[in-house]
């Protein structure tokens, strides 16, 4: 499956895994009340055809999985989908409900596999399938228990459900949206939590067994989902790492027991390759990719419990007359239309062309389905502008039957004149400008320079205009500066600079009448009015501390430990990101080595022929040696990226095919939320 045959063969695979994951779940649906978990319903929404097959499927109703649910009288079954381990704050949730319900047939269905629950228990050995079964009987006697008779039924049953299919080549993973890599600055913490073990020089020195509980279980849960996947793919797979948290993630796969049996017997190959998201944050803050699904993602709200989706305001196809943008009366659109294959193409088109490219399609799609349905639309040539989507849009008001028939599509076109109208939009521009302006600079002049070219712009609120940029933009712009930057000479100059910029912050902060959601995330305030100066200045400090380890990520890297190309005389400074290179590197005609591409061992014979290679002609593992080629992000990754990666990999080797998976689809305000108010050593798994 994996290999030759259709560019997107292993991609099309790949999204049959992700529906028919959801076959066991259909079948238990039938009069049940169905609860589900956000990462759950949030694969669901993107691949698993939302809730309404589920309702198909026979459920009576789709709740979220909440202690203030319950089932109704005359509802005697339940089914549960939970995306993380029967532990802590799930199984108190699922005691709740069932307390506060009268069901008497019970069926959970957990994405965390039974290995990531012995893990979680410490007891027995992974390749235990008893202990495996055991850990699952216990909680069904509890289930019977809070059904209040031990005579009821009650199942839990195991699926992968935690890859959401963003794009024909993009898949997600919402259960893992807060897992990101490692920071020197979460050392000293991650050597105190473990008194009785030798103490870690440096994250180099990782390995699974040094982390927190919660940061194992997470990635133990991550490596069977991927195992999962790959087997449904029938491939055997050659892992590869860049960066500390990724060898960690690869060796852990590479040294699975279930892994390692599906190995064996697997007839198609494939290169997995592992890469940190904080090798490379210019990527993911930057506003360089000409995208229209990229606009779209930063500049809509995010749609509630989702990581991955935005809400599409309706009001305009209702009679509804209301000055409020935000108006909650009506149910928000959304991107995601798994069930529409007219939208699903546009979609594509917003994540596959360029910006002025996908507008047309908007406007194509939209007079095709106007003409379809016999609407008097009149097709006018040129610039495509908001105003002119937006009359078209009002020719499918009063007419319910093309409301009904083009209902994803219109919910995109409606994405798309919001985004456009949006003020964000235009100062992506500004930002665009700005960055190339930075690259420049930060080729000719040393950091304290670049940072007092910033700091007459970090205004206070009530100084700043419309287009001027806020406190969450200059942490945007910050992390821009030290990631492109790379390793800074440390100095007097140095510290005065950043001395000013943190004062001018600090100011911004305190002045703010109301903390942004990521504001009150980093000062660990809730309002405006329990923020001091000392809590402010000790958050800009701590922001400082992961800005210096931002500059010092790719230090150790000997042949990927820049992404910036200065400027000459007759070029302009460039950012040249990491996947590039990478690409360029595993498909160098030359073949030699990679430096920086580890490859992870799964055992005895591949050390020994890794530790024989240095001696003699033994052709060790190459990331380039596969017709698959899996990325996984850690840390989440950009559209621009993802289109990026196909186009190289198809203009260098179009019989190679691609899979860009991760733990989240970024924008540039994701980066400051992950980087500076995220615990990485201790994410919230809910135990």
């Amino acid at each position: 499956m994996a290999g030759g045959g259709s560019g997107s063969a292993a991609a099309a695979a790949a999204l049959s895994f992700c529906r028919q994951a959801w076959e066991p779940v259909l079948a238990k649906a039938r009069r049940a009340v169905v609860f589900l978990d956000a990462a759950c319903a949030e694969s669901l929404h993107w691949g698993g055809g939302g809730a309404a097959r589920l309702l198909a499927a026979g459920a009576l109703r789709v709740k979220e999985l909440s202690s203030f649910e319950a089932g109704g009288p005359g509802q005697p079954k339940a089914l549960f989908v939970v995306s993380g381990l029967l532990r802590g704050r799930t199984a108190d949730t699922i005691r709740d409900v069932l307390s506060l319900s009268s069901f008497q047939y019970c069926v959970v269905f957990t994405a965390a596999s039974p290995a990531a629950h012995l893990l979680a228990q410490r007891g027995g050995a992974e390749h235990d399938a008893g202990s495996a079964a055991a850990a699952f009987e216990l909680f069904e006697e509890k289930m019977c228990q809070w059904m209040g008779n031990l005579g009821y039924t009650a199942e839990v049953l195991h699926v992968p459900l935690l890859l959401a299919p963003i794009s024909a080549h993009l898949f997600v993973m919402p259960a893992f949206s807060s897992l990101f890599p490692l920071m020197p600055q979460d050392l000293p913490r991650l050597n105190s939590s473990r008194p009785e073990k030798r103490k870690l020089s440096s994250l180099s020195d990782l390995d699974f067994a040094s982390l927190p509980t919660e940061l194992q279980l997470q990635i133990r849960m991550l490596v069977s989902g991927l195992n999962a996947l790959f087997e449904f793919l029938d491939v055997r797979e050659e892992s590869f790492a860049i960066g500390t948290l990724s060898k960690v993630i690869a060796g852990d796969l590479a040294n699975y027991a279930l892994a390692k049996n599906r190995r064996k017997t697997a007839q198609g190959r494939a290169s997995v390759i592992f890469i940190d998201r904080t090798l490379d944050l210019t990527g993911a803050v930057g506003h360089h990719g000409d995208n229209l699904a990229e606009k779209v993602l930063s500049v809509l709200p995010k749609l509630p419990g989702h990581a991955n989706d935005v809400m599409v305001n309706m009001v305009e196809l209702t009679a509804l007359q209301t000055p409020d943008d935000s108006c909650c009366i009506i149910a928000p659109g959304c991107l995601a239309q798994p069930n529409d294959t007219a939208a699903k193409a546009l979609w594509e088109s917003f994540m596959n062309l360029k910006h002025k490219e996908a507008v047309m399609e908007v406007r194509r799609h939209l007079v095709e389905a106007a003409s379809r349905e016999n609407l008097p639309i009149e097709m006018s040539m040129g610039r495509v502008t908001p105003e002119q989507l937006s009359s078209y849009i009002q020719l499918f008001k009063n007419n319910f039957k093309a409301l009904e028939n083009h209902c994803g599509l219109l919910q995109l076109v409606l994405a798309t004149i919001q985004t456009l109208k949006h003020p964000k939009n235009a100062k992506w521009d500004n930002f665009l400008a700005f960055e190339r302006l930075l690259l420049q600079n930060i080729g000719e002049s040393e950091m304290p320079s670049v940072l007092n070219q910033l700091l007459p712009m970090i205004k206070s609120h009530n100084k700043r205009k419309e287009d001027d940029y806020n406190c969450e933009d200059f942490l945007i712009l910050l992390v821009y500066i030290y990631s492109v930057a790379g390793e800074v000479r440390a100095g007097k100059v140095l510290d005065e600079a950043e001395a000013e910029v943190k004062k001018a912050l600090v100011q911004a902060f305190c002045d703010e009448p109301q903390l942004s959601s990521l504001l009150q995330k980093i000062t660990g305030c809730d309002s405006a009015q329990t923020l001091t100066f000392e809590k402010a200045m000790a958050a800009v400090d701590s922001i400082f501390k992961s800005l210096w380890d931002v500059s010092k990520a790719r230090m150790h890297m000997k042949q990927f430990n820049s992404v910036h190309i200065p400027g000459s005389n007759i070029h302009q400074a460039t950012y040249k990101p990491l996947l590039k290179q990478v690409v360029e590197e595993i498909f160098n005609s030359d073949r030699p080595d990679p430096v920086d591409i580890e490859h992870m061992s799964a055992g005895l014979t591949d050390l020994l022929k890794t530790g024989f290679s240095m001696f003699m002609k033994v052709n060790r593992p190459h990331p380039g040696d596969h017709p698959l080629l899996i990325f996984y992000m850690v840390g989440g990754v950009t559209v621009s990226e993802v289109k990026m990666l196909k186009d190289l990999i198809s203009a260098r080797k179009p019989s190679v095919q691609v899979i860009v998976l991760s733990s989240t689809l970024l924008t540039p305000l994701h980066i400051p939320e992950l980087l500076f108010a995220a615990d990485h050593l201790q994410p919230d798994i809910g135990i």
